[in-house]
């Protein structure tokens, strides 16, 4: 009976490994021959992790805006505030030249907004005016740092503001990550018990109705049951032509119970911007179709 027990046990986990390296080479054929460096992470609620190209760092861009929410919620909560907490915005907290909802909606400035709001502008239009103004409030990308390592997340960085990123195009890179820490990071953000608190509840109920990069990890997931929370992140191109970076990172929550977190980043890529897109889409419904409930 011992003899039986023990190749029982061998046999399922030979089986487990070999499904993880079926869904690896389903995303590596996703990926191959794309002019573009494609690092992706998937981590499900069964404590599989796949990483393809995982071993390099890729510019964050706005996905980094997860980090700072992150960041801002609890720095709020350690002060006994709330989401609702007010800011006073000025005309020169808006300035011009950088993707902004929130400045064409007051482009004069002399509004009060709740953080809330300005987490709303963040983590579901991407707004970058707003995203420096929390930047102001919590402390700049030092102290976001700081927090996330704080988490036990390492292998990435939080460096420069938006406002930084424009002036020298170069330090998109000093905000970076590898597939898995940020894949990590919004796996830990709605599954781990030690974040909890209304200010983190936000954050994730804000992150559930994101409004960009519907072309990425939603186009792969063609089920309206399906609770997607999402932060994607968009460069413009270097030098050379490439978009630094074109990323998307989300926590998928399917019909039944089970979940996975997914970070797929493209950097570098000489491909056109729909089809840069493309390749997160394609990377989703591979991983989506791996997942999904029979019949889905």
């Amino acid at each position: 009976m011992r003899i039986i027990f023990l190749m029982a046990v061998c046999l399922a986990c030979f089986s487990a490994s070999g499904a993880k390296a079926g869904l690896e080479q389903l995303i590596m054929q996703a990926v191959n021959e794309k002019r573009a460096t494609v690092g992706v992470a998937v981590i499900s609620s069964d404590g599989d992790t796949v990483v393809v190209n995982g071993d390099e760092h890729y510019p964050l861009m706005s996905v980094m805006k997860l980090h700072q929410a992150m960041c801002v919620a609890d720095y709020l909560q350690n002060m006994g505030l709330g989401t609702d907490y007010e800011v006073t915005v000025g005309k020169s907290d808006l300035p011009p030249g950088t993707y902004s909802p929130l400045r064409d909606k007051f482009p004069g400035g002399g509004v009060t907004l709740t953080v809330g709001e300005l987490l709303e502008y963040t983590l579901q239009l991407s707004d970058n005016n707003a995203c420096d103004l929390l930047f102001k409030i919590a402390g700049g990308p030092g102290a976001t740092d700081k927090y996330i390592r704080s988490l036990g997340i390492s292998d990435f960085a939080v460096a420069a503001t938006e406002a930084d990123m424009h002036r020298d195009l170069s330090l998109c890179h000093a905000n970076y990550s590898t597939p898995l820490e940020a894949a990590r990071l919004i796996d830990m953000l709605f599954r781990a018990d030690t974040l909890v608190g209304g200010n983190m509840q936000f954050v994730r109920r804000t992150l559930l109705g994101c409004n960009t990069g519907q072309q990425r990890i939603p186009a792969g997931i063609g089920d309206n049951r399906v609770k997607i929370a999402h932060k994607t992140g968009t460069s413009d191109r270097d030098s050379l032509g490439r978009w630094i970076g074109i990323n998307d990172v989300a926590h998928v929550m399917l019909p039944g119970g089970r979940s996975y977190s997914i970070a797929v980043f493209v950097k570098d890529s000489y491909e056109s911007f729909a089809d840069s897109e493309q390749i997160i889409a394609r990377v989703s419904a591979v991983v989506y179709d791996y997942f999904a409930p029979a019949g889905k």
